[in-house]
């Protein structure tokens, strides 16, 4: 059994973080200046030259570090760790419950409507006497 740690496969970050980042290959091949096919046969190789690595992370937005060192379990670990129902930007935003009753607020919008229809009513019958 062997003790040894796997090299990190920087073609396969890349692809990841590219598709965190929703791009695409065809978008990344021309933000760099290269062919699709390039990053498709980049994203498969273990190791990619620095220079290409500065200009793929500065596309991307994030450091060579970020690339190098990307683990999928970091990422869900802090999505984890900043995953809170409180917050109105979060999936849970979905099961608000509020507290009103909704069946009063229309009740209530309801008698508002009526209540300016019968101002209406009232104000065009005062014009209509006054002629």
């Amino acid at each position: 059994m062997s003790t040894a740690t796997k090299p990190k496969h920087i073609g396969r970050n890349i692809s990841r973080i590219r598709e965190l980042r929703g791009m695409k290959q065809e978008a990344l091949a021309i933000a760099i200046g290269v062919s699709q096919q390039y990053i498709s046969t980049l994203e498969g190789s273990e190791t990619v030259e620095k220079e290409k690595l500065n200009s793929i992370a500065a596309v991307l937005g994030v450091s060579t570090e970020a690339i190098e060192n990307y683990s999928d379990e970091n990422v869900l670990n802090i999505i984890n760790n900043n995953f809170t129902s409180h917050d109105s930007s979060t999936i849970n935003a979905i099961n608000v419950q509020p507290n009103f009753n909704p069946l009063d607020k229309i009740v209530e919008l309801y008698e508002r409507l009526v209540q300016a229809e019968k101002d209406k009513v009232e104000y065009l019958e005062r014009l209509m006497k006054e002629k």
